[in-house]
């Protein structure tokens, strides 16, 4: 039997919560990564917000979602730029705590020609999220509709909001990257949604996904210690939405690619705003296979993420 989480009143904008990270992005584009020890000029570089909860939360903002982030910054000069840049895309950030002391989270990124890309983390005040701010920031999350979930912070943290979750009647979404061998797949029982990669599914699950049954296979051992639904996203051959008993496959949107920065974070913002007004979720994962392709179409991570205007002209209805 499938098992969905309950949908906000379809007639009002989604209530959101993203508990997780926020990052600087030092995004250098390039014709070729130098080889060791190699020196070679890049064509290009920029500067933009990024972290994986951050880009979250602006995606899911940026279509008309009401978001609050719960997460952490340093007290350089990254962090009041962070928290400014949150406010300006319409985010509450009075959960948003400075740590002193302790450097922003960054992320050197490196964007090949055909738009691929190779990325470092620096966690920085991202390590300090803890449950404790989860509990300070309770009463405001018993307001949401969903919790948005991801493995740049501590774990511990994601387990603590996916039990607050399941107590409160929150339904919970974790995108489980980067992917951690030491998470306790065990202590997320109670997850509605957890949203890999074929990649990280292998890794979690312990069983390999190089095919379709396997893909699946994989995903139903993670339901049967459970977590409700799992969603494969699986690149340029789109989605698979598992359950149970049943599989959806959600077909790719053919775009030509510019920049393919963010575009997971895309796909999990949005799809979070469209479950959150009250679609089904088959359509809730087209119309977020459709704003992740959108992204990668133009420079930058949040700078990619369109606004429902936008998003409406590519893909009317």
């Amino acid at each position: 039997m499938r098992r969905t989480p309950p949908m906000a009143d379809a007639s009002q904008p989604a209530n959101i919560a993203v508990i997780g990270s926020n990052m600087m992005d030092l995004i250098t584009y390039i014709d070729r990564m130098p080889d060791r020890g190699e020196t070679v000029e890049a064509p290009d570089f920029a500067m933009g917000f990024g972290g994986k909860g951050a880009n979250q939360a602006v995606a899911a903002a940026r279509l008309g979602s009401k978001v609050m982030m719960v997460t952490c910054v340093g007290d350089d000069a990254f962090g009041p730029q962070v928290i400014d840049n949150l406010a300006r895309n319409g985010i509450d950030t009075t959960h948003v705590r400075q740590v002193p002391g302790k450097a922003s989270g960054v992320a050197p990124i490196f964007v090949e020609k055909d738009g691929e890309n190779a990325i470092l983390i620096v966690k920085g005040a991202n390590a300090d999220l803890g449950p404790d701010d989860i509990d300070k920031a309770a009463e405001a999350l018993r307001g949401t509709s969903a919790i948005l979930l991801q493995l740049e912070v501590e774990p511990e943290t994601v387990y603590h909001a996916v039990a607050f979750g399941a107590r409160e009647g929150i339904a919970t979404i974790l995108n489980p990257a980067p992917a951690r061998r030491d998470l306790d797949v065990a202590r997320l029982a109670g997850l509605d949604w957890f949203c890999p990669n074929e990649s990280e599914l292998a890794l979690l699950s312990g069983l390999p996904t190089g095919t379709d049954a396997e893909v699946t296979e994989a995903a139903r051992s993670l339901i049967a210690r459970g977590i409700g639904n799992v969603v494969v996203t699986l690149g340029g051959r789109g989605a698979r939405w598992i359950t149970a008993d049943a599989v959806t496959e959600i077909a790719p949107v053919r775009v030509t690619p510019v920049d393919t920065t963010g575009a997971g974070d895309a796909f999990i913002g949005s799809f979070a705003h469209f479950l959150g007004t009250g679609a089904d979720p088959a359509q809730a994962l087209e119309q977020a296979a459709r704003f992740a392709a959108l992204s990668i179409t133009r420079r930058g991570t949040q700078s990619s993420y369109a606004t429902a205007e936008d998003f409406s002209a590519f893909a009317p209805g």
